[in-house]
């Protein structure tokens, strides 16, 4: 067997690398979320329209900045650290394919006792959620060596990809969540602002404020306006995000029925 190359040790220690903590990122999110909110407050004019509109600045019906813009701003940016979290989590598992973990030459031939050293190599690289080449590799390796069977290796693998799919389409449910709770919010201060409008109508009609009447349903009206903006951006993140990580899980089975199933010899 010709031994495949490795990446030194010190790339593992590289920022890129190392896996992203999800707490600390969320944190941070937040944090951005809430400084994004102070930048536009002071520096937009709180009189004006790209301040109601943003921010409801003027708000009638929240004490500011408790505003439901507000909310989906802070909202909108826990969605994005956690796809930040997710892009960083794709990108590593696809470089796992790059590690040299299997021969790649066309000549190589494994049999049971080169298979040993293979999953040696990948032992400290996955966990029961990352890393999905390296457990692909090993558990293949390990029932090869209890079964001496390339089918039964195979059916194992398809299982095991079909397990690592449902649980990277689980990992994004908080974000499918945020993309629907964000609109849901802005369709409640449309509501908001229908009802206030609608409370504002004197019994006596000829002492309608048409003014306040008009302001008080676009207030309502941006809330949606701004929550369709962002869930639309939130949305399309989230499709090339778990598109990457869909990439990886693909390119994790393609490389071990490439470089190990078929080099298996049962003889």
């Amino acid at each position: 067997m010709t031994p495949a190359t490795l990446i030194p040790d010190a790339a593992y220690r590289q920022p890129f690398w190392i896996l992203p903590d999800r707490r600390v990122t969320m944190a941070c999110a937040a944090a951005l979320g809430v400084l994004f909110i102070a930048v536009l407050t002071a520096a937009l004019d709180p009189n004006g329209r790209a301040a109601q509109l943003v921010l409801d600045r003027q708000s009638p019906h929240f004490p500011y900045p408790f505003t439901i813009q507000n909310f989906e701003h802070l909202f909108f940016f826990l969605a994005l650290g956690e796809l930040f979290v997710r892009w960083r989590i794709g990108a590593r598992e696809i470089s796992f394919g790059r590690m040299g973990l299997l021969p790649e030459d066309p000549h190589t031939v494994l049999q049971a006792h080169d298979l040993g050293v293979l999953r040696k190599r990948v032992a400290n690289q996955f966990d029961g959620e990352h890393g999905f080449l390296p457990s692909l590799i090993d558990m293949c390796i390990l029932q090869f060596q209890s079964g001496r069977s390339v089918d039964q290796t195979v059916a194992v693998m398809d299982s095991a990809l079909e397990l690592i799919e449902h649980r990277v389409d689980m990992r994004y449910g908080l974000v499918r969540y945020i993309a629907w709770l964000i609109p849901t919010l802005g369709f409640i201060g449309t509501v908001i602002g229908l009802g206030a409008s609608l409370a504002a109508v004197p019994a006596d009609s000829s002492k309608i404020n048409m003014s306040t009447i008009a302001h008080t349903l676009s207030v309502g009206f941006d809330c949606t306006m701004v929550a369709l903006a962002e869930s639309a951006i939130i949305v399309y993140l989230l499709h090339l995000v778990n598109e990457q990580e869909e990439k990886a899980v693909n390119l994790a089975g393609a490389y071990t029925l490439r470089n190990l199933i078929n080099r298996l010899y049962a003889g």
